[in-house]
């Protein structure tokens, strides 16, 4: 069995975490895009703001730990 330092399993997570960011933010666009609804329209924009800010936290991060 192999087992990661801390280091290793800190980059693992964030790599998910970046995986799983993308993908978030790639449905937050096509929410934002797909939708009539004004109040809708309102909050795909939040939504995207928001996952874009740890989009872009993550993707600093990782390269902090030169990934």
């Amino acid at each position: 069995m192999e087992y990661l330092t801390q280091a290793e399993y800190e980059k693992h997570l964030i790599l998910a975490d970046i995986k799983r960011t993308k993908q978030a933010l790639d449905n937050a666009y096509s929410n934002f895009q797909n939708v009539v609804d004004p109040d809708l329209v309102d909050c795909y924009i939040y939504e995207v703001q928001a996952v874009q800010q740890k989009y872009k936290y993550l993707l600093k991060r990782a390269k902090e730990l030169q990934l």
